[in-house]
């Protein structure tokens, strides 16, 4: 247990006439280094950790105790408590024995472009706060806009000069539903004349039953009637990818009813089995009603990077906005989602805020768009140089690499699920992810196979040795195998398979 230090002579940092100095270069220099090492060393341990930790609720409080430290200590005695108390509690994302979740991917690039950020603690709400970090994250979002063939009217800066749209970077996925959504619903109620708000009721949004819950989350903090969030149930026909046909025919009834079709969230790699929903479709539906499209690419956007991909993003033309989270498959650790609109007025119009203590040339100039007004907050880090870095030390060819990899790596497993005949493979194969369940056999229920394979994840994740998670498609229990951490190889998903065969076998063993 750490014990607290009641002596304030005990430990001194600093010397007796020094004071306090937080950023005393060489302390600055001292831990950053023991930082590094233990990241160093976490990285060559991590694969032996058990993926998930065997604790109990408030350990930590136990460990370290409640009340906080009056008196300094050595950096020391903070790492150590760290490496003995906190890192025995940790789910390890970067473990390659991790297949639960979509990855949580990471770099040396990524890593270092965080730190300095971090660093210099650069707070750019607008151009003229920090022109530098406007200006690289605008970059940045211009060359990733290129790798993924997005149209120039989504760039912040073209070959003839300033687009007409642009992009921001945000924490997550749910803030880039939110602020576009906030965007779409005030368009509308432009669009019907409403005075204020009181239109508000009659505004419609849509998106497949697959689509993630964060996106019902956001439609009621932006306001929208729970009545008027439209889940549309998606099958196996479509490969559970939204049917723009019911689409139509939902929305239609809606205008009928005398609601306005505000908003559809289109996804590209849903979170439960990876489906694609038709971008090229539903932005003709939606054309029909005036609109708002959002592709939300969060996890498989990344992948169209590689030509063989970029099919899943045909019809992004005509849509309005796109975002996908480079901290998932792109190397670059969180927190980093790009959002992408083709019309910055757009959100600018919804999100924009003018204290006079922020007013500057530039700023009343035009030439800029100052990046507070493209977000929830004011406030913002300095995102875009860990993106840039990790663009311009590893290159497009390297990342389509690392992606190809994986998407090899999945392959594989799938392969490795449809020669047992004990299982199959729920859902076709898209990019990283297989769904996969042990099927009914013999005597065996559909509720009993679901039985089976909940019992076949919880003894898998029991041991540490992997880490899977689940979802239910088509109502059945199914098991997910998400590839991608950065520090998979080949070996740990045969091995994983192996420990699933086995696994398995002891289950059908015992239930006979």
């Amino acid at each position: 247990m750490g014990s607290l230090d009641t002596n304030p002579t005990t430990f001194s940092a600093f010397g007796d006439d020094a004071g306090f100095q937080p950023l005393n270069p060489e302390d600055v220099r001292a831990y950053l280094h023991k930082a590094v090492d233990f990241i160093s060393d976490y990285y060559k341990s991590v694969e032996s950790m058990p993926v998930l930790p065997d604790i109990k609720p408030g350990y930590l409080q136990d460990q370290l105790q409640a009340k906080p430290p009056t008196y300094s200590a050595p950096f020391d005695v903070t790492m150590k408590e760290f490496r003995t108390s906190v890192v025995p509690g940790m789910t390890h994302w970067a473990s390659p024995n991790f297949f639960a979740f979509f990855p949580s991917t990471n770099s040396a690039a990524a890593i270092a472009g965080d730190l300095i950020a971090s660093a210099m603690n650069t707070v750019g709400f607008t151009w003229q706060a920090s022109p530098g970090a406007t200006e690289m994250e605008v970059l940045a979002l211009d060359w990733l806009a290129q790798l993924l063939h997005l149209p120039t009217s989504f760039m912040n800066r073209t070959s003839a000069g300033r687009g007409t749209g642009g992009g921001v970077i945000l924490g997550t996925t749910s803030e880039a539903m939110l602020v576009t959504l906030v965007a779409a619903r005030d368009a509308a109620l432009h669009r019907i004349q409403s005075d204020g708000v009181a239109g508000i009721t009659r505004l419609t949004v849509y998106a497949a039953d697959q689509t993630h819950s964060t996106f019902f989350k956001a439609c009621r903090l932006a306001g929208f009637d729970p009545a008027n969030i439209k889940s549309i149930p998606t099958s196996a026909e479509t490969n559970y990818g939204l049917d723009p046909t019911k689409l139509l025919e939902i929305m239609q009834a809606d205008v009928e009813a005398g609601l306005v079709p505000t908003y559809i969230c289109a996804t590209v790699g849903t979170t439960s089995s990876n489906a694609v929903d038709p971008v090229g479709a539903i932005a003709d539906v939606a054309a029909m009603f005036k609109a708002w499209v959002h592709i939300d690419a969060a996890y498989a956007g990344s992948a169209c990077i590689c030509p063989e991909f970029r099919h899943h993003l045909n019809g992004v033309e005509r849509v309005d906005s796109i975002s996908l989270s480079p901290h998932k498959w792109l190397m670059t650790c969180l927190d980093c989602t790009c959002l992408w609109v083709r019309d910055t007025h757009r959100l600018t119009d919804s999100l924009e805020t003018n204290p006079e203590y922020l007013k500057n040339d530039a700023s009343e100039s035009g030439i800029v768009t100052d990046l507070k007004d493209m977000q929830v907050g004011v406030g913002r880090r300095f995102r875009g140089l860990k993106l840039w870095m990790v663009m311009r030390t590893y290159g497009a060819a390297k990342l389509q690499e690392h992606i190809r990899s994986d998407v090899a790596m999945a392959k594989m497993f799938e392969d490795f699920v449809h020669a047992d005949d004990r299982f199959e493979v729920v859902v076709p194969r898209n990019f990283a992810l297989v769904c996969f369940r042990i099927k009914p056999q013999n005597a065996m229920t559909e509720e009993d196979a679901d039985e089976a394979n909940h019992d076949l994840m919880e003894r898998l994740n029991k041991t540490g040795k992997a880490y899977l998670a689940h979802t239910v498609v088509g109502g059945k229990f199914v098991l997910r195998f998400a590839v991608g951490s950065s520090l998979q190889e080949e070996r740990h998903v045969r091995s994983a398979w192996e420990f699933i065969k086995k696994t398995t076998t002891e289950i059908i063993k015992t239930e006979k």
